[in-house]
């Protein structure tokens, strides 16, 4: 099959990455007229970008709003936990990675109560550990999930969790950062209260806001919650409700860049048309890779569609600076692994690359482990 996508641009290398990640040519474009923050045709641009947000996660009515959050994914993240943990509350933080980690650590930082079921590098948390931690502590009032767990690549059960969630009447905030927009996720087939996402992952915009779809009467009910001025998720939906803008400076260029993105995400097939290449990806990058000798960390069930991790061989000529070096002479940045058991990277599937990438990538690396003078790419044992 001939590639769809153009080529970088720039001499850019592609970003195989979960994000910031590869975009294309007409997001960058977007980018090349200035905005004033209060004026109405960037307000119009705000407005379309949320209502096109709620539509993605299938929602029809107000019974949900959606409020960006200027900076990285991790400001939304942590605004989203104030506003979905009362004071007096506890959380759940379900974790098997980085970012279920630095959740707990923003609740720290919250001064909110937390218990946490850590799961490691590479396991799922079980719906039926989920159900025993919320029938042993009635004092929990909201459950925290990463949807995709890109330190390690898991994709995590979300539905059947959030079925038990619902069942002990409990708040559940999804971190659907590296998921939303290519893997399907609705209000009504999930039952989330909240839902935190980004720009720069699989809607393929870039870096400069994260989002919030919030259920409406939660957000109200979450006045005075909050323990930053900026990051007060409650404050920043009632000024862009009365006045149109964003609070404080938005990142206007990457809010028109992002409506672009949407555009192309709609004419690809919206979650349906993202989530077919990027599985795409994946598949040939999976078995180019095990065809190579690498082995990957997650057994098939649980490999996502966004970024896979692979373990370092155990060859004494392979050193894994060199080989970020030299794929990215030959123009792929890939990813440092983040597993404390073994030695690692991770390779993402999202961004504007199709198979015809991957093909490359997957020659680039038989290349640079025959520069390397690596013939064997089995891991060191566990």
């Amino acid at each position: 099959m001939t590639t769809r996508l153009a080529p970088p641009v720039f001499g850019e290398p592609y970003l195989l990455t979960p994000g910031p990640l590869t975009t294309s040519r007409q997001t960058k474009e977007a980018m090349l007229r200035d905005w004033g923050s209060w004026d109405d045709d960037f307000k119009a641009v705000t407005a379309e970008v949320r209502r096109k947000l709620l539509a993605m996660a299938g929602i029809t009515d107000d019974s949900y709003l959606c409020v960006p959050m200027q900076g990285s994914g991790s400001f939304a993240v942590e605004a989203a936990l104030s506003t979905a943990i009362p004071k007096d509350g506890k959380a759940l933080i379900l974790m098997n990675g980085a970012y279920g980690k630095r959740a707990a650590q923003m609740v720290d930082y919250l001064g909110r109560a937390h218990i946490d079921l850590d799961k490691g590098d590479y396991l799922p948390p079980q719906p039926d550990e989920v159900d025993k931690l919320l029938s042993d502590n009635p004092g929990i009032t909201t459950v925290f999930l990463v949807h995709c767990e890109t330190s390690s690549g898991i994709l995590n059960p979300l539905k059947a969790i959030a079925e038990v969630v619902k069942r002990h009447n409990k708040i559940f905030l999804v971190d659907s950062m590296s998921a939303f927009g290519a893997l399907p996720i609705t209000a009504e087939d999930i039952g989330f209260d909240l839902l935190v996402s980004s720009a720069n992952k699989c809607v393929e915009g870039i870096p400069g806001f994260g989002f919030v779809i919030v259920r409406k009467d939660l957000l109200q009910a979450s006045k005075g919650r909050a323990h930053s001025l900026a990051l007060d998720l409650y404050e920043q939906w009632v000024y862009m409700e009365k006045t149109g803008q964003w609070r404080f400076t938005p990142p206007t260029h990457a809010v028109v860049a992002f409506r672009e993105a949407l555009k192309q995400h709609e004419a690809e097939g919206g979650v349906d048309g993202r989530l077919k290449r990027y599985s795409d990806n994946r598949d040939r990058l999976v078995a180019g890779m095990r065809k190579m000798g690498f082995k990957t960390l997650l057994d098939e069930q649980w490999l996502s569609p966004i970024i896979t991790t692979f373990f370092s061989p155990a060859h004494k000529n392979f050193e894994f600076g060199r080989f970020y070096n030299e794929l990215k002479q030959r123009q792929f940045i890939i990813y440092p692994g983040k597993l404390t058991l073994a030695e690692s990277f991770r390779v993402g599937c999202i961004g504007q690359i199709d198979v015809p990438v991957i093909d490359e990538l997957l020659a680039a690396i038989a290349e640079t482990l025959d520069v390397m003078g690596v013939d064997d790419c089995t891991p060191a044992p566990l």
